[in-house]
Protein backbone atom coordinates (compact mmCIF):
# COMPACT_ATOMS: atom_id res chain seq x y z
CA UNK A 1 0.00 0.00 0.00
CA UNK A 2 1.35 3.40 -0.95
CA UNK A 3 1.91 6.03 1.70
CA UNK A 4 0.17 9.33 1.20
CA UNK A 5 1.88 12.44 2.43
CA UNK A 6 0.33 15.81 3.06
CA UNK A 7 1.18 18.70 0.74
CA UNK A 8 2.79 20.47 3.71
CA UNK A 9 5.06 17.49 4.35
CA UNK A 10 6.08 17.39 0.68
CA UNK A 11 6.80 21.14 0.64
CA UNK A 12 8.91 20.82 3.79
CA UNK A 13 10.83 17.87 2.35
CA UNK A 14 11.51 19.77 -0.88
CA UNK A 15 12.69 22.83 1.07
CA UNK A 16 15.01 20.57 3.08
CA UNK A 17 16.37 19.12 -0.18
CA UNK A 18 16.95 22.59 -1.63
CA UNK A 19 18.69 23.73 1.56
CA UNK A 20 20.89 20.64 1.56
CA UNK A 21 21.82 21.16 -2.11
CA UNK A 22 22.67 24.80 -1.48
CA UNK A 23 24.70 24.23 1.71
CA UNK A 24 26.46 21.00 0.75
CA UNK A 25 26.68 21.81 -2.98
CA UNK A 26 25.51 18.32 -3.86
CA UNK A 27 23.41 16.73 -6.59
CA UNK A 28 19.65 16.26 -6.47
CA UNK A 29 20.23 12.57 -5.74
CA UNK A 30 22.66 13.37 -2.90
CA UNK A 31 20.16 15.81 -1.38
CA UNK A 32 17.33 13.29 -1.81
CA UNK A 33 19.36 10.57 -0.11
CA UNK A 34 20.34 12.76 2.84
CA UNK A 35 16.85 14.21 3.28
CA UNK A 36 15.25 10.81 2.85
CA UNK A 37 17.36 9.39 5.68
CA UNK A 38 16.31 12.23 7.97
CA UNK A 39 12.60 11.90 7.14
CA UNK A 40 12.50 8.13 6.77
CA UNK A 41 11.30 8.07 3.17
CA UNK A 42 12.78 6.79 -0.05
CA UNK A 43 15.14 9.08 -1.96
CA UNK A 44 13.38 7.90 -5.13
CA UNK A 45 10.15 9.38 -3.78
CA UNK A 46 11.84 12.67 -2.97
CA UNK A 47 13.49 12.83 -6.39
CA UNK A 48 10.09 12.24 -8.02
CA UNK A 49 8.51 15.02 -5.96
CA UNK A 50 11.38 17.32 -6.94
CA UNK A 51 10.97 16.56 -10.65
CA UNK A 52 7.20 17.08 -10.46
CA UNK A 53 7.68 20.40 -8.62
CA UNK A 54 10.05 21.55 -11.40
CA UNK A 55 7.48 20.50 -14.03
CA UNK A 56 4.72 22.37 -12.18
CA UNK A 57 6.94 25.46 -12.05
CA UNK A 58 7.63 25.23 -15.80
CA UNK A 59 11.35 24.69 -15.28
CA UNK A 60 11.33 21.14 -16.64
CA UNK A 61 9.51 19.59 -19.60
CA UNK A 62 6.66 17.21 -18.87
CA UNK A 63 3.10 16.97 -17.64
CA UNK A 64 2.14 19.20 -14.74
CA UNK A 65 0.15 17.91 -11.76
CA UNK A 66 -2.97 19.53 -13.20
CA UNK A 67 -2.39 17.75 -16.52
CA UNK A 68 -1.90 14.42 -14.75
CA UNK A 69 -5.10 14.90 -12.72
CA UNK A 70 -7.03 15.72 -15.90
CA UNK A 71 -5.58 12.68 -17.67
CA UNK A 72 -6.57 10.45 -14.77
CA UNK A 73 -10.10 11.89 -14.78
CA UNK A 74 -10.46 11.41 -18.53
CA UNK A 75 -9.21 7.82 -18.39
CA UNK A 76 -11.72 7.05 -15.65
CA UNK A 77 -14.49 8.66 -17.72
CA UNK A 78 -13.52 6.66 -20.82
CA UNK A 79 -13.59 3.45 -18.79
CA UNK A 80 -17.09 4.27 -17.48
CA UNK A 81 -18.33 5.15 -20.98
CA UNK A 82 -16.97 1.92 -22.44
CA UNK A 83 -18.74 -0.03 -19.71
CA UNK A 84 -22.00 1.83 -20.40
CA UNK A 85 -21.65 1.13 -24.13
CA UNK A 86 -21.21 -2.59 -23.46
CA UNK A 87 -24.34 -2.61 -21.30
CA UNK A 88 -26.29 -0.79 -24.02
CA UNK A 89 -25.06 -3.21 -26.69
CA UNK A 90 -26.11 -6.19 -24.61
CA UNK A 91 -29.52 -4.66 -23.88
CA UNK A 92 -29.99 -3.77 -27.54
CA UNK A 93 -29.21 -7.35 -28.62
CA UNK A 94 -31.59 -8.71 -25.98
CA UNK A 95 -34.49 -6.50 -27.06
CA UNK A 96 -33.80 -7.11 -30.76
CA UNK A 97 -34.03 -10.85 -30.11
CA UNK A 98 -37.32 -10.30 -28.27
CA UNK A 99 -38.76 -8.46 -31.26
CA UNK A 100 -37.74 -11.25 -33.64
CA UNK A 101 -39.60 -13.94 -31.65
CA UNK A 102 -43.12 -14.72 -32.82
CA UNK A 103 -45.74 -13.99 -30.23
CA UNK A 104 -48.22 -16.71 -29.34
CA UNK A 105 -51.72 -15.93 -28.27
Amino acid sequence: MANTYSPQFKERALRMMDDHRRVEETSVWGAATATGEKLGISPHTLRGWSRQARRDAGVEEGLTSADLDELKRLRREVKELKRANEILKTASAFFAAELDRPTTK
